[in-house]
């Protein structure tokens, strides 16, 4: 745990303007770089026994965008930190204006245990190359990937400027929060615990960003390629066993095309995964007891059409198909965050928009159509953190696109320079010039007014 001592001078080293420098910035994020490939086979490993995650899996989902954020953060750092120069208006000519972008100072960054690499490093990189010092806290429940990520950060960082903290999120993160005042809090996880983040840093006026999740949707149009549509939702529900914030979390279909979908998706999930998921090489298992308790609690609220089959001791949940789901099931309430797909059939754009009205402001949308015009409708309708059309999840992977949630969802975006943008203050600066210093901008003002309103319009 961070002592407040230890908090403290990690602000005293900030207050010395070491971090704040391209050379010293580049510097941490290529040794950063080198001890992740230095290490890339222990977290293979330690993602498999935490998430049973196959070296390609972790590679695509974690290690890999991990070394794709170093990338560009590393190639874009020069240009990202060049002062933007901005026009100025009529007022203030022939000032010069700009907007710099200054580091916050200690930031911390809360991670979670679904992806326990990728969503804790990834926000860590763009503290750095925003010249932060920085706090990192992953999740207690990953503990393997934990391990292996202590030893990377300290390796390559002192705990004056990168702190990694370990132990019980519920007692650590309040004994911080309460008695220091950081100058930002970044925390990935549920809603639930996003409120009592929001909650403590509020107290402090400390600005957050929050990743949450939600109730995702994904529909299926009647003119959709629905072979296409039924593997890019299948990998995107049952990859990291359903773990994914950005997962389809249910399927609305239209009801002309609903059977066809459903035996596609069977189809699919037996290419996948094989007849036996469990001895498959690509497919992984539920974090922990309580996890799977929580989501084997969803298999009895509609008809089982595909897998519903389950070992606790293996902490096993099969990739599983949902119909007959009733609006009012506790399925349709919650983020389900497991490998079960409800498949729900609508009539009308209407029907199925009434549905998702009921969760607003999803972390994702995806559409599923052959029609541009058809996409654009839903893209309008349907207000929602990031959005894919005939794709799902993989908009998190381009790190030129903003990744974040909307009101329920989270606040604030990251990846690539978005990532560099949060952990930074744009700072205004105007530079005006003595040589020109008219007499209309002082008292006395009378009589100016319409040349006022004519200055400023």
């Amino acid at each position: 745990m961070a002592d407040i001592a230890s908090l403290e001078k990690m602000r005293q080293y900030f207050s010395t303007g070491v971090t704040k420098t391209y050379a010293f910035r580049k510097e941490q994020l290529q040794k950063f770089k080198a001890s992740i490939l230095k290490h890339e086979q222990e977290l293979y490993d330690a993602l498999y026994a935490d998430l049973k995650k196959s070296p390609e899996e972790s590679w695509v989902t974690e290690t890999g965008l991990v070394i794709s954020e170093l990338n560009a953060a590393i190639s874009h750092l020069r240009g990202w930190m060049q002062p933007e120069r901005v026009s100025t208006n009529l007022l203030n000519l022939p000032s010069r204006s700009r907007v710099m972008r200054e580091p916050l100072g200690v930031v911390l960054i809360i991670g979670p245990w679904n992806y326990p690499v990728q969503l804790l490093l990834n926000p860590l990189i763009g503290a750095i190359a925003a010249g932060n010092c920085v706090v990192l806290k992953p999740s207690e429940f990953a503990p393997a990937s934990d391990a292996v990520m202590k030893k990377i950060i300290e390796e390559v960082f002192p705990p004056e400027y990168i702190c990694y903290v370990q132990g019980d999120g519920a007692s650590v993160i309040p004994a911080m929060m309460n008695n220091f005042t950081f100058d930002h809090v970044f925390y990935t996880g549920s809603t639930m615990v996003g409120k009592i983040i929001y909650k403590m840093a509020a107290e402090r006026l400390v600005p957050v960003t929050l990743e949450l999740g939600g109730k995702s949707p994904c529909v299926v149009e009647e003119d959709a390629n629905i072979n296409v549509a039924a593997r890019r939702i299948a990998i995107a529900k049952f990859s990291n066993c359903g773990q994914m914030c950005v997962a389809p979390d249910y399927v609305l279909v239209h009801q002309s095309v609903k059977d066809k979908l459903v035996e596609a998706l069977k189809k699919t999930a037996d290419q996948f995964f094989s007849a036996d998921p469990q001895q498959s090489y690509n497919y992984g298992k539920m974090i922990n007891a309580k996890q799977f308790d929580r989501v084997c609690g969803y298999l009895n609220n509609g008809t089982i059409v595909y897998g519903g089959k389950t070992d606790k001791d293996n902490l096993y949940i099969s990739p599983t198909i949902l119909t007959d789901v009733p609006a009012d099931a506790p399925i349709m309430q919650e983020e389900i965050f497991g490998p079960v797909l409800p498949v729900i059939p609508f009539a009308d754009a209407a029907e199925a928009q009434a549905i998702i009205a009921k969760h607003p402001n999803p972390l994702a949308f995806y559409i599923y159509t052959a029609s541009s015009a058809t996409a654009n409708e839903w893209l309008q309708a349907v207000p929602a953190g990031g959005a894919c059309v005939n794709n799902s999840s993989w908009h998190l992977t381009n790190h030129h696109l903003p990744f974040g949630g909307r009101g329920f969802s989270g606040t604030g975006q990251y990846h690539g320079k978005f990532s560099f943008d949060t952990f930074s203050h744009k700072k205004a600066v105007m530079k005006t010039p003595t040589w020109f210093d008219p007499a209309i901008k002082y008292p006395p003002f009378k009589g100016k007014l319409k040349l006022f309103k004519w200055v400023i319009r």
